[in-house]
C-alpha cells in the first residue's frame, strides 16, 4: 500500500497567518483569549488550548475586562470593535485581508445606498462580521434554490449588490447571479415606462464575485488527487463549512471517498476491495481548516497500521 499526503491541501493563507500570530503572541506575551474557534477543526483548537489559547464565545467576551483578545480569520462585525473598546480590551487582529477587503466592499455599497445580498450562511461567523459591515441590513442567501421567504426579501425596485461568502462554491454563486438577473429584468418588464417620454426602466443589480480563489481553485487539484488512489482520506473539522464542500469534490471523483476528523474515525473497512484485499494506494487530503500536520499523522498512522513504507 501506497500512502500519500496532498501537499496542496492544508490551511490557507488566512488561516496559516492566524495560527502563526495566535502562536507568536502565545510565546510572547503568554495565554490570550481567542473570539470563537480560531479555526473550524477541533483537533488544531484542541493543540492550541494546551499551549494557551482559549476559546470564549460572545457573552463571556461582553464580560471581560482589560484582557487581550484574538480576532480570527474569519473577522468581525463593528459592534464587536466598539465593545473592546468599552471594555478595554486590547484586539490582535488576524482578519484574513481577503475578508478585510470584501467587509470594506460591503460597507462601501451600503453606504452608497445599495441593497446588500450576500450568498453564504447567515449564522457563519464571517458572514456575520460582513453583515455587521451594514447594520446587520444584508439579505443572506443560503442556496442558488431561493426559496419564496428569499425572494420576498428582495425589493427588485431598489440598486442592488450580491457578494458572496469567501469560502462559498463558484459554480453556486453564478448560478445565484444567474436566476437573480431574471427576476430583476423580469421586474424591469413589468415596470416598462416610468415617465411620458417612455424612458425604460432599468434597476441596476450587480454581482460580485468575492470567493476566495485560493479556496475555490483547490477543485480540480484534489478531483486530480482523488482520482489517483483507491481510497480517500478526507480530513476536515465536522463544523468547517470549506470542509463539506471539498469532501463533496473529492467524493464526486472518487466514491471511495472517506471523512475522518482524526485517525479514531478510520475504518478497516475503507482500506479494503470487495474481495477482501488491501488497496494499493489511499491518498489523504484535507480542507483550508486542515492543519497539514493531522494529515502527515493520520497517514502515519495507517501506514504504521498496515506496516507500509
Amino acid at each position: 500500500m501506497i500512502v500519500n499526503v496532498d501537499q496542496a491541501s492544508g490551511f490557507c493563507f488566512g488561516v496559516q497567518n492566524a495560527v502563526d500570530r495566535a502562536e507568536e503572541q502565545i510565546r510572547q506575551t503568554g495565554p490570550l483569549y481567542s473570539l470563537g474557534d480560531i479555526v473550524h477543526n477541533t483537533v488544531e483548537v484542541e493543540r492550541l488550548g494546551k499551549i494557551g489559547l482559549k476559546t470564549i464565545d460572545k457573552a463571556e467576551f461582553v464580560d471581560l475586562q482589560n484582557k487581550r483578545v484574538f480576532i480570527r480569520a474569519h473577522g468581525e462585525p463593528p459592534e464587536t470593535y466598539a465593545q473592546a473598546k468599552a471594555n478595554n480590551i486590547e484586539l490582535i487582529d488576524a482578519t484574513c485581508p481577503v475578508v478585510l477587503k470584501l467587509q470594506e466592499r460591503i460597507k462601501s455599497f451600503y453606504d452608497k445606498g445599495y441593497q446588500v445580498l450576500i450568498y453564504g450562511k447567515v449564522e457563519h461567523p464571517e458572514v456575520v462580521g460582513l453583515n455587521g459591515q451594514c447594520e446587520n441590513n444584508a439579505i443572506v442567501i443560503r442556496s442558488p434554490e431561493m426559496s419564496e421567504a428569499d425572494l420576498e426579501k428582495i425589493d427588485f425596485s431598489k440598486p442592488t449588490v450580491l457578494f458572496s461568502q469567501t469560502t462559498k462554491d463558484t459554480k453556486g454563486f453564478g448560478e445565484l447571479r444567474t436566476k437573480l438577473e431574471q427576476h430583476f429584468k423580469a421586474h424591469d418588464s413589468t415596470n416598462k415606462f416610468k415617465s411620458k417620454q417612455s424612458e425604460q426602466i432599468f434597476t441596476e443589480f450587480l454581482a460580485k464575485d468575492t470567493i476566495c480563489r485560493q479556496v475555490s481553485n483547490r477543485d480540480q487539484k484534489l478531483i486530480k488527487f482523488s482520482s489517483e488512489h483507491e481510497a480517500v482520506i478526507f480530513v476536515a473539522g465536522k463544523k468547517s463549512s470549506n470542509g463539506k464542500v471539498l469532501y463533496g469534490v473529492c467524493k464526486a471523483a472518487n466514491d471511495r471517498t472517506f471523512f475522518a476528523e482524526n485517525e479514531s474515525d478510520l475504518e478497516a473497512e475503507w482500506f479494503k476491495r470487495p474481495d477482501g484485499k488491501l488497496v494499493e494506494s489511499v491518498g489523504v487530503c484535507g480542507a483550508t481548516s486542515t492543519p497539514m500536520w493531522l494529515m502527515e499523522r493520520i497517514a502515519g498512522y495507517i501506514r504504521n497500521r498496515y506496516n507500509v513504507d
